[in-house]
């Protein structure tokens, strides 16, 4: 009897796209996402692309067929989406929830998510944007991707950061990012191997 194929070799770095959630006027989120970005850079385990939905304009009216001024938005984060491997959602919280420029990047694509994994960056005031996280959980696990447990989360974010974009005290964000991205290459590994040997039956 043959052996069952395994995965293929290595195909090398992860990648990771680090999508930053908010569009909105005097958004804290770059701030977040640049020291984020700056943790991930230190890895040789991840490849990272950033998608700023200050720069795409997606419109809440879902089409099978976009206009062509629709369809180049689609073009811009599209293949970023489907090249990942997995995902990091630097994300506020507005009124309890996430963003609508971030739901509709997601309700825009649907394989793009499947069978990979999502982390989570949040920032806000007391409750430092778990509650969007929260919800977020359940909104891609319709899309079939998996999220992890652990999360980086500021809480008060506009004051735990001192002018050149650097948490006051880093020990805490630091800890728990590489918690996350470890997290994050596991399943990421995990996920891309599995799919290497059989389509997700998604």
């Amino acid at each position: 009897m043959s052996a069952s194929p395994g995965p293929s070799p290595d195909p090398g770095p992860l990648r990771l796209a680090v999508i930053v959630a908010s569009n909105r006027e005097g958004r804290f989120g770059p701030v977040v996402a640049d020291w984020f970005s700056a943790r991930t850079a230190e890895r040789d385990d991840f490849a990272v692309d950033r998608v700023d939905l200050a720069e795409v304009d997606l419109p809440t009216a879902l089409s099978h067929r976009p206009a062509p001024a629709v369809r180049a938005e689609l073009d811009k984060v599209g293949p970023v989406l489907a090249g990942a491997d997995a995902f990091a959602v630097v994300t506020p919280e507005y009124n309890h929830s996430f963003p609508a420029s971030l739901k509709s990047l997601i309700d825009w694509h649907f394989t793009e998510w499947q069978a990979k994994p999502v982390g989570f960056v949040s920032y806000g005031g007391m409750s430092g944007g778990l509650r969007a996280v929260e919800q977020l959980r359940q909104v891609y696990a319709e899309m079939h991707a998996v999220t992890v447990r652990d999360t980086v989360s500021f809480h008060g974010a506009h004051g735990r950061f001192d002018e050149g974009g650097t948490p006051k005290d880093p020990t805490g964000p630091d800890a728990a990012a590489t918690v996350m991205l470890d997290q994050l290459a596991w399943w990421a590994h995990a996920l891309r191997d599995a799919k290497s040997v059989r389509p997700y039956a998604g």
